[in-house]
């Protein structure tokens, strides 16, 4: 069994979903892994991680006005050291998840025609985020 691992930083600037598929199928081509499985990892508490459609823009229109519907922001929250969005952006995170497993086979990631991955912001300031990629097999 072979090993590795990256930091990938993502600069969002503001509330949207950021793809980065392409970044880690370079980075799992360059690590000579074949099968295993690849685990990410995001580093932050009002950012997630999703596996979804990438093909039409309209999807992810749809799943960030959602997810404001679901989890508005307000005065109604205890915890607002960071403002209006701050609170939202931890329960927004809490319900999409902070770390995605992917199977790789071929030495690429075994996603469907029309999934990528995203780093979903939610915050509404500029952030840079960190993702940990790690990937195990042979």
């Amino acid at each position: 069994m072979r090993q590795d691992q990256h930091r990938f930083t993502i600069h969002t600037h503001g509330k949207a979903l950021y793809e980065f598929t392409d970044e880690v199928a370079d980075w799992l081509a360059e690590t000579g892994i074949e099968s295993g499985m690849l685990t990410l990892f995001c580093r932050h508490t009002s950012a997630s991680l999703l596996i979804n459609e990438n093909a039409a823009s309209a999807v992810q229109r749809d799943l960030l006005r959602w997810l404001d519907k679901a989890v508005p922001e307000g005065n109604h929250y205890e915890h607002d050291s960071e403002g209006p969005d701050d609170m939202p952006a931890h329960i927004r995170t809490m319900l999409t998840g902070a770390s995605l497993n992917v199977p790789v086979g071929g030495g690429r990631m075994l996603l469907g025609t029309w999934q990528g991955l995203y780093l979903a912001e939610h915050r509404s300031a500029s952030h840079s985020r960190e993702i940990i990629a790690h990937i195990i097999g042979e």
